[in-house]
């Protein structure tokens, strides 16, 4: 095999590495080159941060698989605590516990749960017809204390970068990185602060050694001493990968998990912004150097709108910039559209939402994500409770929505919708007939331009209402596999 191919392989690897392995046809004859197909991956990685420190937290797990076509007839899929993940020095020394949970068959939900405080980070790995598009939930519901509420995060690959735009390290929150190890070997990570006049004094950030199979909470005030309420952290992994995700606890406001905003853009999409939202906070950073000058606009269920004040951002290189919007949403369903005045500069961001009024106020976190693509899915959606937002914020489109069979019992039922160009709606999503349990929604674009989602859990216990926001990027559960092929001339060269 030629020099070429194997640069190509490796780089192939390189990418498996984070979205999972797909088969490599065999090579045509030589000197043809096949086009690249898309086949679905045959590993996939999850992460769940440990859920809470609350003895009074009540954590379920569900985990969800669409049918992939091509994928196969076997495989297996199992949530694990970290220490105890096959390979680790536990593991090693004890048979392995009991999984949180190991789904059955793709297209049904499977669900596990725990209570407490003493619930450790889990590691997830599907392989074969269980890994395209695998999607965790884990959602906590806490009545009482700081961040009390509805807390929820979907559990996402081991990467080597992150950032989070929205984080405090203000005296009435409680913000905490969560590092996730799923490897045999240490993982080195450097954790960056961005404030409003630029990087924080920070050494204990520099070089967080986080042990193998293993996972590890980071209070975000214990690495500066200043405290400023609107902060940009820049997670960077210098060897190893790990999952990252950031609890926010809120003394007042409740709180909730903040997933990292996609990659930096010089445009972002911040879809499903709750109709009822009281309080809407945009929180913005670029790493440039240079300033990026932002359009606002508000994707409604009529069209783009501009919020009357807030324009435009201006977002300076290096600097987190914080605007309040107010209840831009008016009630009715909206997402935020950021696109370059001028110039593009790479930017990230995330909004943070509130709800209810006086002592029955709640946080959730929206950061700006990567749309629907080929398919998206959020699982553990409940009969009552769950709104589902898709936006279209350039072009016109159609997407089919399915809702899976019940965990416990029920039917699969799909309908399409068509978003006109601009436009945010709250659609009315199908629920399985016969629903019994909980069920996946999978949202799957079929003509017209790109899609955003979010879909809005809310739930009220022992009197305090509580809702989480979880957007829909693409499940990367399909890869683009182009055929090797080997070239014999270039011996002869």
């Amino acid at each position: 095999m030629n020099r070429a191919t194997l640069s190509f392989l490796a780089g192939l690897a390189a990418l498996a590495a984070v979205t999972g392995f797909a088969t490599l046809s065999p090579p045509q004859a030589a000197g043809t080159a096949g086009t690249a197909a898309e086949l679905p991956v045959e590993r996939t990685s999850l992460l769940c941060p440990a859920p809470s420190t609350s003895d009074i937290a009540e954590t379920s797990y569900t985990s969800f698989t669409p049918v992939t076509k091509d994928a196969g007839s076997s495989g297996k899929a199992e949530l694990q605590a970290a220490a105890e993940e096959s390979g680790g020095k536990k593991a090693a020394k004890k048979k392995a516990a009991k999984p949180v949970l190991a789904p059955v068959e793709p297209g049904k939900p499977a669900t596990g749960d725990t209570s407490g405080g003493g619930a450790s980070a889990l590691v997830g790995t599907a392989e074969g017809t269980f890994a395209p598009g695998w999607t965790v939930q884990e959602t906590t519901s806490v009545a009482a204390g700081s961040g009390r509420g509805l807390q929820g995060v979907n559990c996402s690959a081991p990467d080597t970068e992150f950032w989070f735009p929205g984080v405090s390290t203000a005296a009435d929150r409680t913000d905490y990185v969560h590092l996730t190890n799923p490897d045999d070997s240490a993982a080195v990570v450097d954790i960056e602060l961005y404030g409003k006049d630029g990087a924080l004094d920070s050494t204990l950030g520099e070089g967080i050694t986080v042990a193998p199979h293993s996972s590890d909470p980071i209070l975000l005030s214990t690495l500066t001493q200043e405290k400023q309420d609107n902060l940009t952290i820049h997670v960077n992994v210098r060897s190893g990968r790990v999952g990252a995700a950031v609890q926010a606890l809120d003394d007042k406001l409740g709180g909730d998990w903040l997933a990292a905003s996609t990659d930096p853009s010089g445009s972002l999409v911040l879809p499903g912004i709750p109709k009822d939202a009281t309080a809407v906070r945009l929180v913005a950073f670029t790493p440039s150097d240079a300033d990026a000058d932002l359009k606002v606009q508000l994707a409604s269920p009529s069209g783009l709108i501009t919020p009357a004040g807030n324009e435009t951002l201006h977002v300076k290189g290096g600097m987190t910039t914080a605007v309040d919007l107010g209840d831009v949403t008016r009630g009715e369903a909206g997402s935020l559209v950021l696109t370059p005045t001028d110039t593009s500069v790479p930017v990230v961001a995330a909004l943070r939402v509130v709800r209810g009024k006086g002592d029955n106020q709640e946080t959730a976190f929206i950061p700006a994500t990567r749309p629907v693509g080929t398919r998206a899915t959020v699982a553990d959606n409940r009969a009552k409770g769950t709104t589902l937002s898709l936006t279209a914020p350039t072009r016109a489109a159609t997407v089919k929505v399915t809702a899976s069979a019940g965990s416990e019992g029920g039917e699969a039922v799909s309908k399409t919708f068509t978003l006109k160009a601009g436009t945010t709606e709250n659609v009315e999503a199908p629920v399985p007939t016969g629903l019994k349990g909980t069920y996946a929604l999978t949202v799957e674009p079929v003509s017209g331009g790109p899609v955003y989602g979010a879909r809005t859990l809310a739930a009220t216990q022992d009197g305090v209402p509580g809702f989480t926001v979880q957007t829909l990027p693409d499940d990367r559960g399909m890869v683009a596999v182009p055929e090797a092929d080997e070239d014999l001339s270039v011996l002869q060269k």
